[in-house]
């Protein structure tokens, strides 16, 4: 019923290409926020890793120590501005005072979203005149499959009047605002919702604002607050810091696209010693490097569960790993406001549905660059560990865990075809191009066999690179798509 009232079935006309099989493939480098392989960076890292042990002062001696603290020693005066950025100089200074190297992880998290210099933080970090373009950005298709997807939830749950619609991470609010008007047919399910984007940035916030048409008005209830309404579909908006500021007691449908990458993951390497976490450290020079800890860490814990999860043989295999301590945290978050309040959540991500080794990347203006190379000026991002994501849901009782498939899999079988088809009666040849190319970068694998254009330009397919995986109440039943 859903697919017949939002997508028009017929043939596809010729200008569009077939949709490919859905069996996975060498992954391969392409402009978007992806690597090509989950055990190395494009980027050689050029930056050794060291023992800590030998990067360690030597104690103090026994001397007697003067304090001059309150003598006046004026500062020599340059006039050659400082090469440091504000973030860099916040990093050294934590390492500094620390008194020893920080986390990958912790390192990760300040590049991202410290609160003045973060990534994030102040810019719009999307499309082309970004670094990087997510598939939302890519065709308003994809959010439309997502709204397919949300009003098939929103069916098994049994229409509830009220319910609220949680995106992390929205980027610029386009999947959820092509996600309001794909579903603008299904009036009750519309009227149902209550938008709670969990969003850090302000600057991003305000992209959200404008593209989900949002006005602000005062509330009605006497407490002289405002509250913001999107226009598109009449519904109230909320903007959180985190997913444990959403309100509870309400059926709940999660969405996490590109999110749980940029996640912070610790990195751990295998040395005479065992497993060593990866630390970041600065250098007599004053730059980065990457030093092993000569002693356990607090995310050992987690790695030892990761273990848990996995064969034997297989982490004998490898030379290093990756673990998410806030992935497998907030997975098992979800989980819980699903199994008490009832609804689902959807992830789609890039990644593997097993142990992830060394995938930590850095993106600036759509080419990898090196991790450590001018903290702050590209995107940070790691592959998603899939199975290590369904051991953390499947701890929490009353959900189920299905998938992952490959984003090519799960959009086909919602319908994108057919959609597409639509489209493509009421576009001209410009638009036409658009939609083929939006297409196939959406299902396609690897480069598009159609394309005419500037070989630099070619569009990569990222359906078998990106992977679906959904996690509702039992209650339910199984989700779209996964039922076939």
């Amino acid at each position: 019923m859903l697919r017949r009232a939002l997508l028009r079935p017929s043939a596809l006309r010729r200008l569009l290409p077939p949709s490919p099989s859905y069996s996975p493939s060498p992954l391969s480098l392409a402009p978007v926020r992806q690597c090509s392989s989950s055990s190395s960076s494009h980027i050689p890292h050029s930056h050794s890793v060291e023992q800590l042990e030998d990067t360690l002062p030597p104690p103090p001696s026994a001397t007697i120590s003067i304090d001059r603290s309150n003598l006046y020693n004026p500062t020599e005066h340059s006039h050659e501005p400082s090469a440091d950025s504000e973030l860099v100089k916040h990093l050294k200074n934590v390492i500094k005072f620390r008194g020893g190297p920080i986390t990958v992880a912790e390192y990760m998290e300040e590049v991202l979203t410290n609160p003045k210099s973060g990534y994030y933080m102040n810019r719009d970090v999307f499309g082309k005149g970004g670094d990087f373009i997510t598939s939302p950005e890519v065709s308003q298709m994809f959010g439309e499959m997502i709204g397919v997807w949300a009003v098939c939830l929103w069916e098994q749950m049994g229409q509830p009047d009220r319910i609220n619609l949680v995106e992390l991470g929205p980027g610029r609010g386009t999947l959820m605002a092509d996600l309001l008007r794909g579903a603008s047919k299904f009036k009750n399910f519309t009227a149902s919702l209550a938008l709670h984007l969990v969003e850090c940035s302000p600057a991003l916030q305000k992209l959200q604002y404008q593209k989900l048409k949002c006005t602000t008005e005062e509330t009605v209830d006497g407490d002289s607050g405002t509250r913001h309404i999107s226009t598109l579909a009449g519904n109230p908006v909320s903007w959180h810091a985190m997913l444990e500021q959403v309100p509870t007691g309400l059926p709940t449908i999660v969405i996490a696209h590109e999110f749980y990458d940029a996640l912070p993951v610790h990195q751990f390497q295998k040395a005479s010693r065992g497993w060593c976490e990866k630390m970041v450290d600065v250098t007599e020079n004053s730059s980065f490097r990457f030093v092993l800890s000569p002693q356990p860490t607090p995310a050992a814990l987690y790695l030892a569960q990761r273990c848990k999860w996995s064969r034997a043989e297989e982490f004998a295999k490898l030379s290093q790993i990756e673990v998410c301590p806030k992935a497998i945290d907030l997975t098992q978050e979800i989980a819980n406001r699903i199994s008490v309040d009832g609804g689902g959540a959807l992830m789609i991500d890039y990644g593997l549905n097993g142990v992830i080794a060394d995938s930590l990347q850095a993106i600036r203006k759509h080419k990898f660059v090196d991790i450590l190379d001018d903290p702050g000026s590209a995107d940070l991002s790691a592959y998603v560990d899939f199975e290590a994501i369904r051991h953390s849901a499947e701890e929490i009782p009353n959900v189920s865990v299905h998938g992952p498939i490959t984003q090519s899999e799960f959009l086909g079988s919602l319908g994108i075809n057919f959609r597409a088809e639509a489209l493509l009666q009421s576009c001209n040849e410009e638009q036409a191009e658009s939609l083929r190319t939006g297409y196939w970068r959406l299902v396609g694998e690897g480069e598009a066999p159609f394309w005419e254009g500037a070989d630099e330009q070619t569009p990569i397919g990222m359906g078998t690179r990106y992977l679906a995986m959904a996690i509702v109440n039992k209650k339910q039943g199984v989700p779209a798509p996964y039922q076939e």
